[in-house]
């Protein structure tokens, strides 16, 4: 039985509903690689966790930039100079009202990695000392645990890990009860890229901050598919990336309450993050552009405010809904076909589904899904310490996204036992 959350019902009759509901064929049509086969096969992508894929106002918005106003930001008082600087802090403001923040907020950089790694070294660095601890989720992606174990190896402080329930929730009291008084830093996913477990991180930023420890909430796989209110959680930092979201590679956000990124020193020194430099010193920008060090990624930022546009134009409720039902009929197509082990079935769950299938290796599976057409992502997804728990080496993982279709989803369950055949 699918473990998918009821969505609360919506107003009007079911004409109503029916006659403002998106239209799904129209948008999937929008997406040039969807169309495309592989193998003599239509393309069945079934990796949006991994990344998400483009639609044409994105590609298009791209192109435009490089046609008509290619130029570098903030160094030029020409016209193509003034061009792509305004285009350039335009989607730092889209991306700003995107989350319910301030822009002077959100720090422009290359990813979730990046975004977590500043944090790790301009607030974490400076402040940890030994007996101190930084509390991270079983679920965290390396990208959330990694940068955590340089700052305690530099430090002397310890990483201590806040465990999960066998069905992939985070143990709620457990966590609760690790936040003791030296725990300075608690970083948690908000949305577990293997599990789907989507994490209370409201509640859990409440819990924290009445404790006085900081917190920073990996959002890369919540912002692309649901409503996110950097204010409502009250987290102090939250990362995001751009290409799991219809943007381009290369994008992402670091939101911090202004008061942290004014303390912070920069991680990074050279062009655009500095007011003045002579061979005395340097003074620094104010925040969020003293950790823009460097030409950015214009182009992508203009993609990246294209599909923000794109994904509100849909509607992030209606974004939520649509996977809600997709996930819904995943769960129960795989537990039909029997065979087949669910990784994470919690209470509430994004669109991902890591699994199992008896006798055949993750990464077999894979390869020859592939052979069919179906895109699906196979190995231990960046969690090493969640397979651990779970006593696996790898796993399949489809993961879907409002493009994707009922009609796949029978498809791919009849691709796997085409496989499942093959393999005996």
């Amino acid at each position: 039985m699918s473990t998918v959350r009821p969505q609360p019902a919506t107003p009007g009759t079911a004409e109503e509903r029916a006659a403002t509901a998106p239209d799904w064929a129209r948008i999937r049509a929008g997406f040039p690689l969807l169309q495309r086969q592989v193998h003599g096969k239509p393309l069945l992508y079934l990796d949006s966790a991994n990344t998400g894929q483009k639609p044409a106002a994105v590609i298009e918005a791209m192109d435009d930039f490089y046609r008509r106003h290619n130029a570098n930001v903030s160094r030029a008082v020409h016209a193509l100079g003034t061009e792509a600087t305004e285009a350039y802090e335009a989607s730092r403001t889209a991306l700003a009202r995107f989350v319910n923040a301030r822009s002077d907020e959100l720090v422009l950089c290359s990813g979730t990695t990046f975004a977590i790694n500043l944090v790790a070294y301009s607030w974490a660095l400076p402040r940890l000392r030994a007996g101190d601890v930084i509390l991270v989720s079983r679920m965290e992606h390396h990208a959330n645990i990694v940068p955590w174990q340089l700052v305690a190896e530099r430090t002397g402080a310890t990483v201590r890990v806040a465990e999960i329930l066998p069905d992939g929730s985070l143990d709620l009291d457990a966590l609760r009860q690790a936040m003791t008084p030296e725990v300075k830093l608690l970083a948690v996913a908000h949305v577990s890229n293997v599990l789907g477990t989507v994490n209370p991180v409201r509640e859990i930023c409440r819990e924290a901050r009445r404790r006085g420890i900081v917190t920073v909430v990996d959002g890369s796989q919540a912002v692309p598919h649901r409503k996110v209110d950097v204010a409502a959680i009250g987290c102090d930092f939250y990362a995001f990336t751009g290409h799991k979201m219809c943007g381009p590679t290369g994008t992402g956000v670091l939101w911090g309450r202004r008061e942290h990124l004014q303390a912070m020193p920069p991680f990074l020194g050279g062009g655009e993050m500095i007011r003045e430099v002579s061979f005395d010193g340097t003074v620094f920008n104010d925040a969020p552009h003293r950790f823009e060090a460097g030409t950015p990624n214009i182009s992508g930022f203009v993609g990246l405010r294209a599909a923000v546009d794109y994904l509100q134009g849909i509607g992030m409720d209606a974004i939520e809904a649509r996977e809600a039902e997709l996930l819904s009929h995943l769960t129960e197509a795989l537990d039909a076909a029997g065979g087949v082990r669910i990784l994470g079935r919690a209470p509430e769950k994004a669109a991902v589904v890591s699994f199992l299938v008896e006798g055949a290796h993750a990464h077999d599976l894979a390869t020859l899904l592939d052979l069919e057409g179906v895109a699906v992502r196979s190995g231990q997804h960046c969690a090493h310490p969640l397979l651990q728990f779970y006593g696996v080496a790898a796993t399949c993982r489809a993961s879907l996204a409002f493009y994707n279709t009922h009609e796949e989803i029978d498809a791919f369950v009849a691709a796997l036992q085409k496989v499942r055949r093959l393999l005996g």
